[in-house]
């Protein structure tokens, strides 16, 4: 929230969100005041807050911003560890002592930073990783023991704290609202449990749980030595000015890191970025890493870094071109076989697809350069997500999921974007709407799709972040602005979506056409939408 007020250069008074495709990820404190809230859709929230400016989510901005941050809290602490934009870790016991405790140290660093970037923080002091990023959030320090006593009454919800990348929030929310589904509302229910029953119904997701829960790291810590660094670096010769050619470097270099952990079947915990610029300053930042390393992952954290120091935001050096780069994977551990296809390593026309993709990234920009990936969902858009090129290409949601009230095969050979709206009218050229019983208000003879612009149900514009690029949307095969003689009518077949919370209501329908073919409609909100078309 604070990068993107800062960029955008937004008055304080002024109420703003920042969103992605999913919804509001912050709000400032006076859109919070009149009711925005993190996680609500951007309808939602315009209709709370009609005067909200709404600005896209952009981690590369982020990690602009925060940089000076980090450069100036590296003036009393060695070793930091960047979690994400916005936090960071690091051991507090050597700092403390020679700051005098760990208030006082807490007081330093509050001063430091605002006397350097000009910019509020607040530090927190505990056991435990989510007890430290609690603490963090109210500013307290936790005594030794009572990190398991501090989070006992919180919302089980609170584990979400613990995600650092898209797919962890995803898995993280599954599993807290199941534990809220099995009548587990507080960290201290699940922390009560034995932590061998959580790791047995919920496997390792749960296990890292019960240990949050606990006070503890989401981890057990390693009792072996673990295994030598690996090292991946490159000379940028000419030097790199622009993000794109370093970025371009740090891709390959991320790859070629990934493929070694993965002949050794390791993971590492930490990553550590450097880079050598011509003025000969050398610039060193960890980023603390997840799970199992992947090359999109490692890929992301590069590329931020690598914006931050070229941006050279915080006025020190280097804003200077970039000599070299090294990549280093620290505490390096087994993480279980890994090895190639079963049907050996890739052909080679599918690794040169692969670098021309990338080198049309570095041309036009990573975002621009999208795959789709099945996944599991009801509509057949849902079925389908896009993502970039190298990012993980797996769904979201699971596709062998039952999804009660989906539409069966074979699917519509065009699917819009977003919806496109439509009408359904009878003989006598009435609305013909789905009541709550999923009855029909008339006989359907007409299917009338109107001109301009397509907005979704949520009332937004087609044109997706990331997906159509502000380009206009494309037509629909033979369906057309104009009136169409329905000559059959299949349906309506009601279907009821997110029970659990904002309840959402609809009937899907089939109508087919004369010119034309067949149609897929949805009935939702008092309006038809156009789902898709058999071609």
């Amino acid at each position: 929230m604070v990068a993107a007020a800062a960029e955008e250069q937004l008055p304080a008074d002024l109420p703003v969100a920042v969103h992605d495709a999913r919804g509001v990820v912050a709000a400032s404190a006076p859109a919070r005041a009149l009711g925005v809230r993190r996680g609500m859709r951007r309808r939602s929230a315009q209709e709370v807050c009609p005067e909200l400016l709404l600005v896209p989510a952009d981690t590369g901005r982020d990690v602009r911003a925060f940089e000076p941050l980090v450069q100036a809290c590296e003036h009393l602490v060695a070793d930091l560890e960047v979690v994400r934009p916005g936090m960071v870790l690091f051991a507090a016991g050597g700092p403390a002592r020679y700051s005098g405790g760990e208030e006082a140290l807490a007081e330093a660093l509050v001063g430091v930073v605002a006397d350097e970037t000009g910019a509020e923080c607040q530090i927190g002091v505990a056991e435990g990783y989510l007890t430290a990023v609690l603490a963090a959030r109210e500013g307290v320090v936790v005594d030794r023991g009572g990190a398991r006593e501090f989070l006992a009454g919180r919302d089980v919800r609170t584990l979400l704290h613990a995600a650092t990348t898209r797919e962890a929030s995803a898995a993280w929310t599954d599993l807290v609202e199941l534990l809220r589904r099995l009548g587990l509302h507080t960290l201290g229910d699940v922390a009560a449990l034995r932590a061998s029953d959580m790791a047995a119904r919920f496997g390792e997701l749960g296990s890292q749980a019960h240990r949050l829960a606990s006070g503890f790291d989401a981890r057990r810590p390693v009792i072996h030595r673990p295994d030598p660094d690996i090292t991946t670096s490159a000379t940028l010769d000419p030097p790199a000015e622009r993000i794109d050619t370093a970025a371009f470097t740090a891709r390959r270099l991320a790859e070629e890191m990934q493929n070694r952990l993965m002949r050794r079947g390791a993971v590492c915990a930490r990553l550590q970025v450097s880079a050598r610029a011509t003025t000969g300053r050398e610039l060193v930042r960890t980023w603390r890493i997840d799970g199992a390393l992947t090359a999109s992952e490692l890929t992301d954290r590069v590329r931020w870094q690598l914006e931050g120091w070229l941006g050279g935001r915080s006025g020190q050096t280097p804003s200077a071109p970039l000599a070299r780069i090294e990549l280093v994977a620290r505490e390096v551990s087994p993480a279980g076989a890994a090895q190639d296809g079963l049907w050996g390593r890739r052909a080679r026309g599918e690794v040169q697809a692969g670098r021309a993709a990338l080198r049309v990234q570095g041309l036009i920009g990573p975002e621009r350069v999208l795959v789709p990936v099945p996944e599991g969902g009801r509509s057949p858009r849902d079925r389908v997500r896009t993502v970039v090129w190298g990012d993980e290409s797996t769904g979201l949601r699971s596709t062998d999921a039952p999804w009660p009230g989906q539409i069966p095969p074979p699917y519509p050979s065009l699917v819009p974007l977003e919806p496109r709206p439509a009408a359904v009218l009878d003989r006598a050229g009435e609305p013909v709407v789905v009541d709550g019983r999923g009855h029909l208000s008339g006989e359907p003879a007409v299917l009338h799709v109107p001109s301009g612009p397509p907005s979704g149900p949520s009332g937004t514009a087609a044109s997706s972040p990331g997906r159509s690029g502000g380009r206009k949307p494309a037509t629909l095969g033979w369906l057309r602005t104009g009136a169409y003689p329905i000559t059959a009518f299949a349906g309506p077949w009601p279907v009821t979506e997110r029970w659990w919370g904002q309840r959402r209501r609809g009937a899907w329908a089939q109508v087919g056409t004369d010119p034309g073919g067949v149609v897929l409609l949805c009935f939702r909100e008092g309006t038809w939408w156009v789902e898709g078309v058999h071609d």
